[in-house]
């Protein structure tokens, strides 16, 4: 099925080149100015999908209604990128796809918003809805090698949450399952299914890089050194469930243990990118 990938940064990018060039285009945040609702830069054929990976533009999200409305005819599914920030602070709790939302922050707070916008419209369209709620993304370029040579401080173990998080590769995979017409619609939540703390992450990464051991904080120290918005993210604990994502999605991530994972991105250091 043709595929529009919205959003072509760290993740869309690769899934552009994971499909068959004659069957995906991708669309950056700029080439149709979804800010303005600017009509689609493309034809479409009568069946296509949607995979949609840019991050919402304030709470009302503006630029998804914009994209909403400028679509020529009802995609016959609509895969969306969405946060497992959404589940807020469960005090280290087990969540699964039916737990409640609860967004603390203003960073989660539009992808409820936008999941519930998009509920309504696939209801009205009858296009096929697939959310996925992703967690951090690490792989090449993103493995916080720069912040760690830096000095850049992280919390003690002992006062770190569990940690959640997929490798940009396993990511692709799942969306491209999403994708397929086979693939139930519905929410799914994305991970590799290990929940070492970011500390140990970044611990492992440093060993594996051969940089200089993490600068470690306690709490009270990070109080006082990290921006609200690091903050925030740091004391909102949980340990997401992605049962469903391979039981029902079919993807087993490759980088199930997250040690394989860096390993295998550290040879192709890129630049920062965006989602």
């Amino acid at each position: 099925m043709f595929t529009i990938v919205v959003g072509t940064g760290y993740t869309g990018q690769r899934v552009v080149d994971s499909l068959p060039a004659e069957q995906t285009a991708g669309l950056d945040s700029t080439s149709m100015n979804l800010d303005t609702g600017a009509a689609l830069p493309l034809e479409v054929p009568r069946d296509y999908a949607v995979l949609y990976t840019v991050p919402p533009a304030g709470d009302d999200d503006g630029r998804l209604r914009h994209f909403l409305a400028e679509l020529p005819s009802p995609p016959r599914r609509f895969v969306y990128i969405s946060t497992t920030g959404v589940y807020g602070d469960c005090k280290g709790a087990t969540v699964s796809e039916d737990s409640p939302v609860n967004p603390g922050s203003r960073m989660s707070q539009p992808r409820v918003a936008a999941e519930d916008l998009l509920r309504d419209w696939a209801t009205r369209s009858g296009s096929d809805l697939v959310i996925l709620r992703v967690p951090g993304i690490y792989g090449p370029g993103r493995l916080g090698i720069e912040r760690i040579s830096e000095g850049g401080a992280y919390l003690e173990e002992a006062d770190a949450n569990p940690g959640n998080r997929i490798h940009v590769d396993d990511l692709v995979t799942c969306c491209i399952a999403a994708l397929h017409e086979e693939a139930p619609p519905g929410i799914y939540n994305v991970g590799d299914g290990d929940h070492r703390s970011s500390t140990w992450f970044a611990r492992e990464v440093a060993r594996q890089a051969a940089r200089p051991e993490p600068r470690l904080i306690s709490r009270a120290e990070a109080e006082k050194e990290f921006s609200a918005m690091r903050l925030a993210f740091l004391s909102s604990s949980r340990i997401v469930d992605t049962t469903k994502m391979r039981e029902v999605l079919g993807v087993t991530p490759r980088y199930a243990n997250p040690e394989d994972g860096i390993a295998a991105s550290l040879p192709d250091q890129v630049p920062e990118q965006s989602l």
